[in-house]
């Protein structure tokens, strides 16, 4: 009974150790990722795509290299072109290619975003920074971003990393130069509102002229029909009589009549 135990047992422990080599004979390359294959240590060329593949046990390790997208953010300083310092916040959408996986892992290793992606960001930012002054680095930041990001993506594509995306989240600047600039937008502010003010009282002084030239020419027009006809002046007021009689008149002695009182009595 007991010997008939042992060979149960010496099967069972058999029989595990084989499904431990079988299960180790293959290994599962997970999605969005290549496996990096090592044979006692070393790197093989070629790297594994996605699914289930065969290794040899012992003798050889798979590791798994992210290819899917990946964002990295850099916080630091730089100066501008007229020596101010400038804070930034910046993120990088980035991916590995799959054909560079073996190679980025031989010679940098899997924390590739802190040894090679952070300097690169850091080096580039400071690079073409230096180029734009404190003000151009605000008004054109679309542009200083496409700089920086094809400054970024030419030192590291040797590695096999693409940039997708850069962003800059913030550019900050001293207190001195904020408060500069904003000093600086306020008397632009006044120079366009005395320009708008100019600008109201030189039209108002055309109206008045424009006024001053119709009126002029009224009178001369009155004046040349008065010098051909002396009577145009009783056209005029006939012309402009409401028909109806004066109620007060004064005569040469002083005297003042109230018309209307008078024919009220009759």
């Amino acid at each position: 009974m007991k010997t008939k135990m042992k060979k149960i047992i010496g099967f069972a422990a058999i029989g595990v150790v084989a499904l431990i080599l079988i299960v180790s004979c293959f290994t599962v390359v997970r999605a969005g990722h290549t496996g990096v294959v090592m044979t006692f240590g070393a790197v093989e060329d070629k790297v594994l795509g996605e699914g289930l593949h065969f290794r040899i046990p012992f003798v050889q390790t798979v590791v798994q290299m992210n290819n899917r997208t990946q964002k990295t953010e850099a916080t630091g300083t730089s100066s501008s072109k007229d020596l101010q310092i400038v804070s930034y916040v910046v993120a990088v959408n980035y991916h590995v290619n799959n054909t560079a996986s073996a190679d980025l892992y031989q010679n940098v290793g899997a924390d590739y975003a802190n040894v090679v992606i952070s300097p690169a960001i850091q080096e580039s930012i400071k690079a073409i920074t230096a180029q734009y002054t404190a003000e151009q680095l605000i008004t054109e930041r679309q542009a200083v971003s496409e700089q920086i990001k094809e400054a970024l993506a030419e030192k590291i594509r040797h590695y096999g990393i693409t940039v997708e995306i850069f962003n800059i989240v913030n550019f900050d600047f001293s207190e001195e130069f904020n408060a500069a600039v904003e000093a600086k937008q306020t008397a632009q502010q006044n120079a366009l509102k005395a320009e708008q003010d100019l600008a109201r009282i030189e039209v108002e002084a055309k109206q008045k002229i424009t006024q001053a030239e119709a009126e002029a020419k009224s009178i001369q027009l009155i004046q040349d029909a008065l010098a051909l006809s002396p009577d145009y002046i009783e056209y005029i007021k006939w012309n402009k009589w409401n028909g109806e009689l004066p109620q007060v008149m004064g005569g040469d002695s002083g005297v003042i009549l109230d018309l209307k009182e008078k024919t009220a009595e009759k």
